[in-house]
């Protein structure tokens, strides 16, 4: 096989350059500033700064509040990351079974997806009101008071539903894609193999979509990180006071509200650590178990 290659070394580089300016401007740069912003004490007016070392990060260390908040975000995680894909995963099962009508169905489902995080919140928003939301109607009509705003457990559930409501539908099109490009040989030879509807399933299918689970898993947790920031924020109204946030939302509150640009930046490089070692766990040990065909 001939192996095709540049006559001169300049030329590749040119080419790769500008995406590399791109990577080093808007990932690299701020992630080197937030290091050096975390490790100085900044006055709220910007008129000067003093080196204190690793004390934001001793702050933070020893600040119950935000050990609170992390552990919500935590929780907030894993139901969010949970929910988002075994909806979507039991809504492409059905749909790849869906003989007539199935374009309307496959088009209903996916229109969420492009509702923006903020139109997400602000359509939750509605859902909960406290006076007339049809979710709000609901839950008092099976005994429960929802109060959204006032109640931090209430609250917290509505920023759950709200943000797996808004990320199904972009794990319905990868999981939906996935099932339709099984062989059907490999289906008809499943059915033979096994009776049961959920042992095929489980013994067959599962294990071929588990690439395409693996990536989901990846976005899904990037997304209830970072991405839930537009949802928290509507929900809550711009007010958090004593309601459930995320660790990107106190990096939010600390920095722009309460001008500790420091704390701010040291929360900042917290995360950019975690998000770091999740991503290394879930390549090392996660996808080692994954079978690519």
């Amino acid at each position: 096989m001939k192996r095709a290659g540049f006559a001169t070394k300049w030329l590749p580089i040119t080419l790769l350059l500008p995406q590399l300016i791109i990577i080093a401007v808007f990932f690299y740069w701020p992630a080197a500033h937030a290091i050096h912003s975390s490790l100085y004490l900044q006055d709220p007016f910007g008129f000067g700064s003093t080196f204190v070392g690793a004390e934001n990060y001793s702050d933070l260390a020893g600040n119950s509040e935000y050990r609170r908040i992390a552990w919500f975000t935590v929780v907030f995680t894993i139901l969010v990351t949970f929910f988002s894909l075994a909806i979507a995963l039991l809504l492409a099962v059905k749909a790849d079974k869906v003989i007539r009508g199935a374009r309307s169905y496959r088009t209903l489902l996916m229109w969420v997806y492009a509702v923006a995080p903020p139109v997400a919140g602000f359509i939750g928003l509605i859902m909960f009101n406290q006076s007339w939301g049809p979710l709000t109607r609901f839950f008092q009509s099976l005994g429960w008071d929802f109060k959204l705003g006032v109640n931090y457990m209430d609250t917290a559930t509505a920023m759950v539903i709200v943000s797996v409501w808004k990320q199904i539908p972009v794990n319905f099109i990868f999981f939906l894609s996935g099932l339709q490009s099984i062989p059907r040989s490999v289906r008809e030879a499943a059915l033979i193999d096994n009776r049961s509807a959920s042992g095929r399933f489980w013994d067959v299918t599962f294990p071929l979509l588990a690439p395409t689970a693996f990536f989901l898993l990846i976005i899904n947790i990037t997304y209830s990180l970072f991405e839930t920031f537009g949802v928290i924020d509507t929900l809550v109204k711009g007010e958090p006071g004593n309601n459930p946030m995320t660790l990107v939302y106190k990096v939010y509150v600390d920095g722009f509200r309460g001008n500790d640009m420091g704390g701010s930046s040291a929360q900042s490089v917290v995360l950019m650590v975690l998000v770091l070692a999740l991503t290394v766990f879930q390549f090392r040990l996660v996808e080692r178990r994954i079978h690519y065909t």
